[in-house]
């Protein structure tokens, strides 16, 4: 089961420059404030898109949830 250090883990590996602040009460259902320079200039769709194919496959299944936030520094 993934916890929410994990998740941070593998936000801030994939993404360039990210900082990731993740929260979880039951390692199911997860909420991500994500901020990266990766995201100047990128839609929110594509942002979200950014974090979420990190997460491929899982999405639906070991990670019921993903909310997310992405900003710009």
């Amino acid at each position: 089961m993934p916890t929410p250090q994990e998740l941070k883990r593998r936000i801030e590996a994939a993404i360039p420059n990210a900082s990731a602040d993740v929260e979880s009460a039951d390692n199911v259902h997860f909420s991500a404030r994500v901020v990266s320079p990766e995201f100047v200039a990128k839609s929110r769709v594509q942002q979200h898109r950014m974090v979420y194919d990190v997460f491929d496959g899982q999405l639906g299944g070991d990670i019921h949830a993903l909310q997310l936030r992405t900003e710009v520094p």
